[in-house]
């Protein structure tokens, strides 16, 4: 008998270009809950799907109880006793919490599903976890907490025995965290065996015995939790060099542009205050869950904000709404470019002009002339690689999609850019050359808002950085002063704290 109930050896998983898991180990014991941390993007979220037979390996083996096994699919999986609980529930909202258990395996007699036996039996198993709702309630309805409870529930009525929680208090309060502490014990006791993934150490200190750490998509090392110092854990986690793929510009800052003071929202972020100045690069960081986004996006007029003052060169200013921003000079560059940034079916040209159309002509005709000029000047200012600007955005690799959404928001007059993960999905030769587009853009005056989740780019990009954990800004560090394992302090504060 193996000593493992999992183990996977030599893991690699390669998309188009990217090497997403790089020859990884790891090694589960029964009756064990085994922390998995890493910074974003180290490739977490990849292996669970290569566990749970969403992806498939290009390398490696992984073998359950001592026994090799190649999963075809998920239900390989699910039969195999593993099942996953995600931060966002992937639930049905209009069915009832028995419907959600038992999707996809539901109890059928004689053709006929059997939905009193399957309320009773969804009913036992939430009693279990002392759940305070029941079969029937509409899912819906639960809160975060509680759909998470009824992904539990579905991992029991399958019998799984491994059970990978992947962040699964990042959206709960402190007593909702505490009750899925409770939880993971109890399955612990019961003989499942659990893998943790989350970027707080309460919960790592909390639950588990053994931590493993993966950065840059490779396998670091696995240390016992009451062997390791924060420090060293920290250290395992972003221990890289910054090279010179950075072309961070010497440039003389001037006036302060854009000032937040205690700006809050109810549920997302409390009390948040920065300022970035006109030639000035703000990095803004922090984990999952900081609510960098949200800030930007309430700035922005996305969102409506609660309390707080916004200033726009010195003068106080409301913003209701995204035209408000876009009118007193502040423009986003969305996280998510291919469903907020890009009509993917519509042509370059038509991308980049899409929010000034109106300067282009009036409500009845076009100048296409004039409209088709601005947006071969702004394309080519921002160095988008294709035959015409009548190519569409769809054909275009991740890099120059990202070019044409930093060309759409050049097209309005504005002062403030928000760059909201601005190198996300693209490849080192793209990243270069949207950094080298921030620095002109500096250069030009620009004040810019750079949210980032790597660190590398943060220190290599930024003039100052913000940091935030769990909605609040936790330091400032100016640049020559930063370090990664600074940051990531900063950006741990409040788990740090309650893990003490």
């Amino acid at each position: 008998m193996s000593e493992y109930v999992l183990e996977l050896k030599g893991i690699t998983k390669i998309f188009p270009g990217v090497k997403a898991l790089d020859s990884v180990h790891f090694q589960l014991k029964a009756g064990e809950i085994h922390a998995l941390m890493g910074e974003n993007g180290a490739g977490k979220s990849t292996f669970i799907k290569v566990i749970t037979g969403v992806h498939k390996a290009e390398e490696g083996e992984m073998f359950l109880n001592g026994k090799k096994v190649n999963f075809r699919g998920p239900r390989d999986a699910q039969e195999a006793g593993i099942a996953a609980i995600y931060q966002h529930v992937t639930a049905y909202p209009h069915l009832t919490v028995a419907e959600n258990i038992f999707m996809g395996h539901e109890k059928v007699k004689h053709g006929i599903i059997q939905w009193k036996a399957m309320n009773e039996e969804a009913n036992g198993l939430l009693g279990e976890l002392n759940a305070d709702f029941n079969a029937t309630d509409e899912m819906g309805a639960l809160s975060v907490a509680q759909q998470q409870m009824v992904e539990i529930a579905k991992a029991l009525s399958m019998k799984a025995r491994i059970i990978i929680m992947d962040e699964p208090t990042a959206a709960l309060t402190k007593r909702e965290s505490e009750e899925l502490y409770r939880i993971a014990e109890k399955l612990r006791d019961e003989g499942a065996s659990i893998i943790f993934i989350s970027h707080r150490f309460e919960d790592m200190y909390r639950l588990a015995t053994r931590v493993t750490v993966f950065r840059d998509s490779k396998y670091i090392g696995t240390y016992e939790v009451d062997k390791i110092s924060n420090a060293d854990l920290i250290t395992a986690m972003v221990g890289r060099e910054i090279t010179d793929l950075f072309p961070k510009p010497d440039v003389k800052l001037g006036k302060e542009v854009l000032r937040v003071e205690n700006l809050s929202r109810q549920g997302y972020f409390k009390d948040v205050s920065f300022s970035v100045k006109s030639g000035e690069i703000l990095g803004l960081t922090g984990l999952v869950g900081a609510g960098r986004t949200e800030v930007v996006q309430t700035i922005f007029g996305a969102e409506r904000y609660d309390s707080g003052k916004i200033f726009v060169e010195g003068k106080e200013v409301r913003i209701r709404k995204v035209q408000d921003a876009l009118k007193l000079g502040i423009g986003l560059l969305t996280e998510d470019r291919q469903h907020q940034g890009l009509i993917l079916d519509w042509g370059i040209g038509r991308n980049i002009t899409l929010s000034e159309i109106e300067t282009y002509g009036n409500k009845i005709f076009t100048n296409e002339k004039a409209e088709r000029e601005a947006a071969k000047r702004l394309a080519e200012e921002v160095d988008t690689k294709a035959v015409t600007i009548f190519d569409k955005a769809s054909s275009l690799s991740g890099g120059n999609q990202q070019k044409v959404v930093v060309a759409k928001i050049l097209a309005s007059d504005l002062k403030v850019l928000i760059m909201d993960e601005p190198t996300k999905g693209v490849d080192v030769g793209a990243k270069a050359e949207i950094y080298a587009i921030m620095g002109e853009l500096a250069k030009k005056g620009y004040a810019i808002i750079m949210i980032s989740s790597e660190m590398p780019e943060i220190l290599g990009m930024s003039d100052r950085i913000t940091v935030m954990c769990e909605g609040k800004v936790t330091g400032e560090l100016q640049r020559g002063e930063a370090t990664q394992e600074g940051i990531l302090e900063l950006a741990m504060a409040k788990s740090l704290k309650a893990a003490q």
